[in-house]
């Protein structure tokens, strides 16, 4: 029984250090959640593509406002076939002449402004990317954070379990105490599952770490991109899988927390959601589209077109001089039948206008819904953080340590000190989870409430989509 007892005394010790030293041990090149949305940022090619794409259509937009060019014809004229003499016939002349279409109204003004327009949806794109990356990147770490922690507890637990394995055989052996085969037995299997738990939860981590390793590649919009990417790997020479992250969990705040009470009406939350850049996308879309509406208006005018030529002609047979001969004239369509050719392409572009319009009530329609739901998970993971701070974690940390007690008294199950521990370390890996959870709530709110305009970024953590806003200042500086 002393031996039982002393082995008891030792584990409760173990334990007490276990549970009080938890040191850091994250190493310097240890990567924080502020940082890999940094990073992610930093090394998103998409930016760099779209706003080529900016510059083409604003090329576009110059090049739409120009006329085209003048067409210059030059031909020999009514040279007589008989002997081909230039001077016989006097109508034969060498003929220059230029013509230049005019454009129907004012389709080029109005072209040039419907690419403009079309242009200022990049910008509101790349804020949009700019917070997807965010909520993608931080996810991932998250994710990976959880799994991380989670083997910790594991391992920290591991030795505990061990020290139980070892108490349940010295008592077995010295047979003082109650215990059976079968407790050596329980101990030894519940070893083997936290292994297998260990595994599963190191391949989750791996899975984690090395999605989110794609976001920190480095990038650089230079010749020699292939080879540079290839021969940097990853952004400071992380390499996929074997990312160390910072212990410390960030501590997100909601955007809006006015928005929280349930007070709060369906068109209030629809005016604040009508900021967001995906949304601005469309409000330019339709402007586009009303643009073009316009466009197709034009084509019930004329498209005029004017043209000027000089004739050059020899003398004639006596050697007088002829004159020279200039023409100049007009030329316009004239669109008659307009009820299958213009009134159709008129109706065609009021049509386009509208599917936006549609497909924006869509999308605004489902951000409300993302947010009622995110509104919902972030209400019960807050029920749940409080429910287990309070009272799960401190009654099964009780339980835990009567089981144990009874069982060092000879009062108690083995089986039953085992399904106690066990419980308090799945209780704590289930906290973590309800803290990440709430984290990842968060951050997929925030993301509802990012204005178009954005915010500039203070360096603070309580709103993380704000990175968004600096980064594009940091790329138009």
């Amino acid at each position: 029984m002393n031996h039982l007892l002393l082995s008891a005394t030792l584990l409760i010790t173990g334990m007490q250090t276990g549970l009080a030293a938890s040191p850091e041990s994250q190493s310097g090149r240890a990567l924080s959640f502020e940082q890999t949305i940094k990073r992610a940022l930093a090394s998103d090619p998409w930016l760099n593509a779209n706003r080529k794409q900016q510059l083409a259509l604003e090329s576009m937009s110059r090049f739409s406002a120009t006329l085209p060019d003048p067409k210059v014809s030059l031909s020999l004229a009514n040279l007589g076939a008989d002997n081909f003499d230039f001077e016989q016939e006097a109508m034969t002349q060498v003929k220059v002449g230029v013509s230049q279409m005019l454009p129907r109204g004012d389709s080029l003004a109005i072209k040039a402004q419907q690419l403009t327009i079309q242009s200022q949806q990049y910008p509101l794109q790349r804020r949009d990317r700019q917070a997807k990356v965010t909520v993608t990147a931080g996810s991932l770490w998250l994710d990976a954070y959880q799994a991380q922690e989670s083997i910790a507890l594991i391992e920290k637990n591991y030795a505990l379990f061990e020290q139980l394995s070892d108490v349940a055989q010295a008592s077995y052996s010295s047979a003082l105490g109650k215990t059976r085969q079968q407790d050596i037995v329980r101990a030894q299997l519940e070893l083997t599952r936290l292994e297998d738990r260990l595994v599963q939860l190191k391949q989750q981590q791996l899975v984690f770490q090395q999605k989110l390793s794609q976001w920190l590649l480095a990038y650089q919009a230079e010749p020699g991109l292939s080879q540079a990417f290839l021969e940097n790997g990853l952004a400071d020479g992380f390499s996929a899988g074997v990312i160390t992250l910072s212990k410390q969990l960030p501590e997100l705040d909601f955007l809006k927390p006015e928005l929280l009470t349930d007070t709060v009406s369906t068109r209030v939350l629809a005016q604040q959601l009508t900021k967001h850049p995906v949304l601005a996308v469309y409000d330019k879309k339709i402007q586009a589209a009303d643009q073009g509406i316009k466009l197709a208006q034009q084509s019930y005018l004329p498209q005029w077109g004017v043209n000027a030529s000089y004739g050059l002609r020899g003398d004639d047979a006596t050697g007088n001089n002829r004159a020279d001969l200039f023409s100049v004239g007009v030329s316009f369509d004239l669109p008659l039948f307009t009820e299958n050719r213009q009134d159709q392409l008129v109706k065609a572009e009021v049509f386009k206008s509208e599917a936006i319009k549609t497909e924006k009530l869509l999308l605004l329609r489902q951000l409300m819904s993302a947010f009622y739901t995110g509104k919902a998970k972030l209400t019960r993971f807050k029920q749940r953080e409080v429910l287990y701070r309070q009272a799960l974690l401190p009654q099964i940390h009780i339980q835990a340590e009567a089981s144990l007690t009874a069982y060092t008294s000879d009062d108690g199950d083995f089986a039953e000190v085992v399904r106690a521990r066990i419980a308090q370390l799945n209780a704590e890996i289930d906290a973590l989870a309800i803290k990440v959870g709430i984290e990842k709530t968060l951050l997929e709110l925030n993301y509802l409430f990012i204005d178009g305009a954005g915010a500039e970024y203070t360096g603070t953590m309580a709103s993380p989509l704000s990175l968004a806003a600096q980064t594009e200042q940091d790329n138009h500086e």
